[in-house]
């Protein structure tokens, strides 16, 4: 597959961003390869890949993600959170991550990228303290262990945005019965040749 430029990707998704966020976008994905020479924070070494698999992989779900505080856990190399908070500044994100080299790496992206909307945290979710309208996750855990985890952070009301590959349908046939399967949209990321869903999902009462 060719490689996609950010800008023809961002269209192809129908997202309008201004130049100065895909800047920072660049300068993001420049400053994730440079890190991972040390901490290995991403398999991908390529910067043209790493426009599709990760940058336009994270912000495939920015349709979808509401006004509210948003938590995402096991951040890693800062995807999707870094990416959603570049293209929303309005948006609080905070990221968790249990090693310590990755918060590093949020912390400091956060502070050389200038992103006042973002916070990142070294702690085990389970032990977080707070109240998030919407708790996003990319590759960190099975649906049912992402929600057990993160369940006493969610706000009433509020939403689980888990990215997964492949539809995770015997995933979602073990959850507990309380939580409610909102939707199962099948995302296509341009320049990736490979399935994409985002599944949104809520605690009943």
């Amino acid at each position: 597959m060719k490689p996609i430029t950010l800008s023809e990707g961002l269209a192809a998704l129908g997202l309008d961003l201004p130049d100065a966020a895909q800047q920072q976008l660049l300068a993001f994905r420049d400053l994730l390869l440079k890190w991972n020479r040390t901490y290995n924070l991403t398999a991908l070494r390529d910067p043209e890949q790493a426009i599709s698999h990760h940058l336009l992989d994270s912000l495939a779900i920015l349709p979808h993600v509401g006004p509210g505080a948003l938590l995402d856990v096991g951040s890693g190399g800062g995807l999707p959170g870094i990416p959603l908070a570049i293209a929303r500044p309005e948006l609080a994100v905070s990221m968790v991550d249990t090693v310590q080299k990755k918060a590093t790496f949020l912390q400091q992206a956060a502070i050389e990228l200038g992103l006042k909307n973002v916070s990142a945290h070294h702690a085990r979710v389970e032990e977080m303290r707070g109240q998030y309208a919407q708790i996003s996750s990319r590759a960190f855990a099975e649906i049912g262990l992402f929600i057990s985890l993160t369940r006493h952070l969610l706000a009433p009301g509020g939403r689980w945005l888990a990215m997964k590959g492949v539809r995770p349908d015997q995933e979602l046939q073990a959850l507990p019965a309380d939580i409610t399967v909102e939707a199962i949209i099948p995302l296509t990321v341009p320049g990736l040749d490979a399935e994409r869903h985002l599944i949104i999902l809520k605690a009943g009462s």
